[in-house]
This record gives structure tokens, sequence and C-alpha cells, in this order.
């Protein structure tokens, strides 16, 4: 039986994505995704943020670059690649990231939420909900690893 690699987060953007486009046409968007979590220690509240490497390829990398805000709510799907690279001094360095393939859009981060920005045109998340928009990569766009 063939293993299972299926990533499902929603969360906050940390960034703009950013947008690179390679020598052979393709254009590749990276950006962070915070997906949070709260319980109970020791009858305090405590909220855990883990940050999220999110890769999106070609049309999609695209459509990231032209839609995606930081702050905004995200729901994302892909899979979990490690690569490895060596660094400028010949150490071997592994990154963790999601590929993602699908990603909706699911509304804007509230002016609550929205740190160290000027938030005065920003609305609240239950005053203003962007049209869901679901973004799937094309069954015809391979990843090339």
């Amino acid at each position: 039986m063939a293993g299972v690699n299926k990533v499902i987060l929603v969360g906050h953007l940390g960034k703009d994505p950013e947008i690179r486009h390679l020598e052979g046409g393709a254009s590749v968007a990276n950006f962070t995704l915070a997906t949070s979590e709260t319980y109970t220690r020791d009858g305090k509240r405590v909220e855990q943020t883990e940050w999220h490497n999110i890769v999106v390829w070609r049309g999609l990398a695209d459509v990231a670059a032209k839609y995606l805000k930081k702050g905004e709510l995200v729901y994302v799907e892909g899979k979990l690649r490690t690569r490895s690279y060596d660094d400028k001094n010949g150490t071997k360095r592994y990154v963790t990231e999601i590929v993602a393939d699908n990603f909706n859009m699911l509304g804007r981060r509230g002016a609550s939420g929205d740190e160290g920005t000027d938030t005065s045109s920003h609305k609240s998340a239950s005053d203003y909900q962007e049209p869901q928009v679901d973004y799937s990569a094309d069954s015809s766009d391979d990843l090339p690893f």
C-alpha cells in the first residue's frame, strides 16, 4: 500500500508572498503561515503558535502573489517536503516546508490582529468576509522533484 503525505492548515499569513521567476519560466512563491492552538496549563490559558513555510509553484504562485496579504486567514492543502542544501560554509542544512497544491482565502484578519500596520482601512473579520475562492494547482503542473 502506498503512503499518504497530506497536510491541511488553516492560519494567518505571516508575510506577503515573495515570488521568484526561474530561468525555465516557472514561478515559485514562498510565505509563512501561523497556526495557533490554546490550552490550559496550571489554570492559565496558554497559546502556542507554530510557523509553517509554504511553497506554491507556477500559476498558483502567481495567484498567491497577487491576492494573498499578510494577516489574512487562509486554508492550505499540500504535502510535506524536507530538502537539504549546503550553506555558504559548506554545512548541510535541512528545510521542511509545505508544498501547497491548493489554497482558499477565508477572510481578512481584523484590525485588532494587525500589529504594527496601519489598520484604518481594515474591517474586522465579522464585518468583512472575502468571497471564498478556491485556487487549485492544475493537475498538469507536476512539481520539479
